[in-house]
């Protein structure tokens, strides 16, 4: 159950990604998993360069976030409004971005080291590697910061309201654009950092971020899509029912679990378990 909590972080924080871009442009961004790749094997290659661990971690996560901002400058805001044509996208983005990792880093697995060794610990005879608390306490810290960043500063305000009603946010002043680039940038921001906080536990390769762009995805629809508390929630429930599924049936069943859960929640509950939030209205 550890080592779900552990995954589950991750599939929440790359689902809360999906939301930032969602909530603002109506579009799921399909290159989300793709950034959390980036993020990851950007910081080995910065730490091949002699650059010092979290020096490598900082500018990696940076970079990728904007990225996110050139990307949505680049590519999205030239195709207007048309959610169909942004989501095509997105897919290509993610397509090229898997090709510019290949030519890059080649398409062997690549190793980050873990933060802090690699001796487990042992709490209450649960054995646990550190790097485990890393994803734990990183995934609490950044989903305390960005509920602070959504409640209590005036940007973030400024977000939610173009989130709810884009239209009436723009006749009071807030810029639509400036949001819409700030949305790509937390998305693609939140999806380095899973990716570098996992890297130690899972090995980081040019496609890996297609599977995290999967089950984040999935997460979103059991939470339910656009609500980044449901977004977190479900990514928690995946990571528990694999784990569960790993050591109660096979682990041959891990990755059908994701597509068993997204089909009977499409079926029974399309909502969600906390409901849609439907913010983007045009």
């Amino acid at each position: 159950m550890a080592s779900g909590l552990v995954v589950g972080c991750i599939y929440g924080l790359v689902a809360v990604g999906f939301t930032a871009v969602y909530n603002v442009t109506g579009i799921v961004n399909f290159s989300q998993g793709d950034m959390s790749m980036l993020g990851a094997l950007g910081a080995v290659g910065l730490i091949g360069l002699g650059l010092p661990m979290p020096l490598a971690l900082l500018a990696s996560v940076l970079t990728v976030g904007l990225l996110g901002i050139a990307i949505e400058r680049i590519a999205i805001r030239p195709a207007g409004s048309d959610v169909m044509r942004g989501i095509i996208i997105t897919i290509g983005i993610g397509v090229a971005l898997q090709g510019i990792a290949v030519i890059v880093w080649g398409t062997d697995a690549q190793p980050l080291p873990a933060f802090s060794g690699e001796t487990p610990i042992d709490m209450g005879g649960v054995t646990v590697p550190p790097q485990a608390l890393w994803v734990l306490g990183c995934a609490a810290a950044l989903m305390l910061a960005l509920y602070v960043f959504y409640t209590r500063t005036y940007v973030g305000k400024a977000f939610r309201a173009c989130a709810m009603n884009p239209k009436a946010a723009g006749l009071m002043g807030i810029p639509n654009t400036a949001m819409r680039a700030i949305g790509f940038f937390l998305s693609s921001l939140v999806g380095a950092i899973a990716g570098v906080i996992v890297a130690p536990v899972a090995l980081m390769q040019y496609d890996t971020g297609v599977f995290l762009g999967i089950k984040g995805f999935v997460a979103c629809i059991i939470g339910g899509f656009g609500n980044p508390i449901g977004a977190a929630l479900g990514g928690l429930v995946l990571g528990s029912l694999e784990s569960l599924s790993t050591g109660y049936l096979s682990s041959g069943f891990k990755n059908a679990i994701a597509f068993i859960v997204l089909l009977g929640f499409l079926f029974l509950r399309p909502g969600g378990i906390l409901g849609e939030m439907d913010t983007v209205k045009r």
